[in-house]
């Protein structure tokens, strides 16, 4: 796992933190044993994967312990096989009060280095104190032009989700 994570700012973390400060990318080779019937990868398997990488992500830009709230969104947009380089990245696009939103894309990486989507999946983690109650998290501050959309749709997609409540 790959993440620039510096250590600097840890004790300023209430300022908040870029959507670069807890970037992770996570690597695996499909294996025989995370195949399905189909010989693809099977869903639980990846989900597994994903629900970690969102966990890490989330403990990273927190500094807290985390839980997975929800899955807001999953989409499986291709296979992946045997012997298939996948690459999960996984970064915070919004932030409430105790929740943020984690975004981890899922690619099959090509021996040339390009890669496909596979999968793209929207996370809600909550932060958690030493009795596993909720915590404020820090702040997510989006710097380029695409963390500012990010952020946005992250807060609509924020509101779908209470006005399903």
């Amino acid at each position: 796992m790959t993440s620039a994570i510096p250590t600097d700012n840890m004790e300023n973390s209430m300022e908040g933190f870029t959507p670069a400060y807890s970037y992770t990318e996570q690597v695996h080779l499909v294996n025989s044993a995370d195949l399905n019937g189909y010989k693809r990868l099977f869903g639980g398997v990846l989900l597994s994967w994903i629900d970690m990488v969102a966990a890490i992500v989330a403990r990273r830009h927190t500094h807290c312990n985390v839980t997975t709230a929800s899955i807001d969104n999953l989409q499986f947009l291709a296979p992946a096989h045997a012997n298939d380089l996948l690459v999960l990245c996984g970064k915070v696009t919004h932030t409430g009060r105790t929740s943020l939103e984690v975004r981890v894309k899922s690619f099959v990486e090509h021996i040339d280095g390009t890669r496909t989507l596979i999968n793209e999946a929207y996370y809600v983690m909550v932060a958690l104190d030493d009795n596993e109650k909720p915590v404020p998290v820090p702040p997510l501050l989006p710097q380029t032009e695409e963390e500012k959309r990010d952020y946005e749709a992250g807060a609509h997609r924020r509101q779908i989700r209470k006005n399903r409540r």
